[in-house]
């Protein structure tokens, strides 16, 4: 979510800070690797990729929102490829990514496509909300929208969990029951 701090020079985009699951695996987005950023939004993980140095493709339906993120990237003076499409139906190339990121977002049937879309060796860290996050009164309600606990490992499957995690954290104020997993692409 993107906000504005008005300072001497006028109005500079504000950008909502990137998850801390990400934060703690940031270093496998380096410099050169391509990074896909899946229902990306206003683009806090997909411009927090690219200050570290990564060539960014970030994709999301809401063209205020991708519009919002391309804005901040620019004020920052940083590079991503914005990209509007229709989530359920965007094609991602095979094997072309090193990481792919997948945060608040959850599509069962995609989830084969965001694996396919690695490369060997290549990580895939996502987080999303547990089924747990309906008692917090906001979020999504939807089982469609929500895991249920010990299925977020069961879906990147085959790549190899690295780490995971199911956690209620408090951010900003608000509850969120999440499930978040590090798995990587091995070999072939």
């Amino acid at each position: 979510m993107l906000g504005r701090i008005s300072g001497a020079f006028g109005a500079v985009p504000k950008m909502e800070r990137p998850s801390t699951w990400f934060t703690w695996h940031a270093e496998v987005v380096r410099p050169g690797v391509r990074v896909l950023d899946v229902a990306c939004g206003s683009g806090r993980h997909a411009v927090a990729a690219a200050a570290l140095g990564a060539q960014v493709t970030a994709v999301d339906a809401d063209p205020a929102r991708l519009k919002a993120g391309r804005r901040y990237a620019e004020h920052k003076g940083l590079s991503v490829e914005w990209v509007q499409a229709d989530l359920e139906r965007y094609p991602v190339p095979e094997r072309e990514y090193d990481v792919v990121l997948v945060f608040n977002y959850l599509s069962r049937g995609r989830m084969a496509d965001f694996r396919r879309a690695l490369r060997p060796g290549g990580y895939l860290i996502a987080e999303t909300f547990l089924d747990a996050q309906r008692g917090h009164g906001w979020g999504p309600t939807s089982d469609e929208h929500l895991l249920r606990s010990g299925e977020l490992p069961q879906l990147v499957h085959p790549l190899e969990v690295l780490l995971e995690r199911e956690v209620l954290e408090l951010i900003e104020g608000r509850p969120m029951a999440l499930a978040s997993v590090l798995a990587q692409r091995m070999g072939e």
